[in-house]
């Protein structure tokens, strides 16, 4: 049994629900099951760290290579207090308080003054977007919602209101609002949104009176969002989320990178849609799909939960792909050309349901740090405890005549010789001799830093591993579950817990807890630092904390 672990079911599908098939995807034709032809080209310029924008976080991970560490705020508090009115216990180290939906797990980005986050809508900003109870009660109309704050003082600005699809639970899970974590940039926000859109939005909204892009909205009071374009991947691409559409999309040059979320429908047994795409690339500016991928096909073991992220291995710019069957796929940018694949289980594991297999999905999102790439298995939170692995991979081995770069015969050694063709640098993971578990299942990303590798699982373990070796430094139980990442900033490692704690170590081989901070819900998201100030998200409530002064 997950130790601590609340009820969400953001992931979870136990009950009948929803369309079986898109009547739209019965008129697409037949698509083979690897990437396709490009339908066009858009730049994709190789990308210069040096040259990414210092004090913002405008995605999820920072930067392209997806790594959740900063190495540019300094100052950040390690202990903080959010004030106990009934113990009269004032705050410490709160700078402001924003008030979310009931549940929040888009997590937070900051660019261009502003913060935005995604949630639903328990927090009622319009009152249009509520049904009326005797005593004129405002009770809230379950939506997904995109808001915006001021960063200086957590004043909320607009909001993107997204009403809840038609066929329910099955591809849009009651309550959970927008899971996507935006990207933004000059004056466009882009997003997933509840209803397996991708959209891209004026950051304006239409606070500054005018109406950008489509003029077809159906909200445009002044709190609402000015929408430019939107692709409504089940619609035209007849994609059928599983539960819901989540990915954080990945910007680079020209175009968005995108995981549509096709996957099972609600019993669990088949697969609507296997050729409709799994991952996209579309243009950034207009929202024309330029190219796209159905792999892994009919071979999705639930749902696709993860977000892509960008590499350049020797020179060749690529975008990595994490599967709905486990595996990594590496494209060319432009072209969708397939340039290798990674096997994150071993050849032995077996999928069963409701998470008493050994085979896993891919959660948490790979990073990439001095030409290799991080990764761990998991699955939906709610089938609890098991049997993971930590990879680290090397995609220089890669190439047209060696793309599968797996593990030969389940030898986790890369030195034995049947691996001389693979990626694999490093592996954690599976059992020992006596049954014990040498890592579990994680839905948290890693973070890479002066040759250390922090992570965590589900289970609560936070570790730090040798980056380049895998030798493991040390091991910390929270005793609670653990959705978000770690995230290295300031010479510290924050990580928050479904308990609702945020702990803070200090970075280094050596374990040293700096401090334990009790939230006022569970902190299911990844703490994010900019302009000295760190923003922590429960489920709830975005809290700004800086130094007194």
């Amino acid at each position: 049994m997950l130790r601590q672990r609340n009820g969400y079911r953001w992931l979870l599908a136990l009950f009948s629900a929803g369309l079986l098939l898109l009547v739209s995807w019965l008129s697409r034709p037949s698509a083979p099951s690897v990437s396709l032809a490009p339908r066009a080209y858009a730049q994709v310029p190789k990308v210069d760290i040096s040259k990414v924008p210092l004090r913002v976080w405008q995605m999820f991970g920072g930067t392209p290579f997806r790594n959740m560490v900063n190495t540019v705020e300094k100052g950040l508090p390690a202990e903080w207090h959010i004030g106990d009115p009934k113990r009269k216990i004032p705050p410490k180290n709160i700078k402001w308080v924003a008030k979310l939906g009931s549940q929040a797990y888009g997590n937070p980005v900051v660019y261009g003054g502003k913060i935005f986050l995604g949630t639903n809508n328990g927090g009622l900003r319009n009152p249009r977007d509520a049904v009326i109870k005797k005593g004129n009660e405002l009770i809230p109309v379950d939506k997904g919602i995109l808001m915006c704050f001021r960063e200086a003082d957590g004043q909320f600005l607009w909001q993107a209101v997204h009403d809840k699809l038609p066929s329910g639970r099955v591809n849009d899970w009651p309550e959970q609002g927008i899971c996507s974590s935006p990207y933004v940039e000059d004056h466009r926000v882009y997003y997933v949104s509840n209803r397996c859109e991708l959209v891209c939005a004026d950051t304006e909204g239409f606070y500054d009176g005018k109406n950008d892009g489509v003029q077809d909205e159906k909200y445009k009071d002044k709190i609402d969002a000015d929408i430019i374009w939107r692709l409504d991947m089940m619609e035209e691409l007849g994609v059928f989320p599983h539960n819901l559409a989540v990915c954080s999309p990945l910007v680079v040059g020209d175009m968005v990178y995108v995981v549509t979320g096709n996957g099972h429908d609600e019993s669990h047994e088949n697969i609507p849609a296997p050729r409709a795409p799994s991952f996209l690339a579309v243009n950034k500016f207009t929202g024309k799909v330029l190219w796209e991928s159905n792999l892994p096909g009919d071979k999705i073991l639930h749902g696709q939960w993860s977000n892509p992220c960008y590499a350049e291995i020797n020179g060749q710019p690529q975008v990595i792909f994490p599967g709905g069957d486990g595996w990594l796929y590496a494209f060319e940018p432009r072209s969708g050309k397939l340039l290798w694949k990674f096997d994150c289980n071993p050849k032995n594991s077996k999928y069963i349901l409701g998470g008493r297999g050994t085979k896993n999905e891919i959660i948490a999102t790979p990073v990439v740090y001095e030409g290799r790439v991080y990764i761990q298995v998991g699955q939906d939170p709610e089938h609890g405890e098991g049997v993971g692995h930590l990879w680290c991979i090397d995609p220089s081995k890669a190439s047209p005549t060696n793309i599968d770069l797996s593990p030969v015969n389940d030898n986790f050694d890369p030195k034995a010789p049947e691996n001389k063709n693979s990626g694999l640098v490093w592996h954690v993971g599976g059992q020992d001799k006596d049954g014990k578990l040498l890592w579990r299942r994680g839905l948290s990303t890693c973070a890479v830093h002066d040759g250390l590798c922090y992570v965590a699982n589900l289970s609560g373990f936070v570790a730090c591993f040798d980056a380049r070796t895998g030798e493991k430094y040390w091991e910390y139980d929270t005793l609670s579950a653990i959705w978000g990442s770690p995230y290295v900033v300031d010479g510290k490692v924050y990580i928050g817990t479904d308990e609702g704690i945020v702990y803070v170590f200090e970075h280094g081989k050596k374990l040293r807890l700096l401090a334990k901070n009790e939230m006022d819900a569970p902190v299911l998201s990844t703490p994010i630092a900019v302009n000295g100030v760190l923003y922590v998200m429960t489920r709830q409530n975005l809290y700004a904390i800086a130094e007194t002064k």
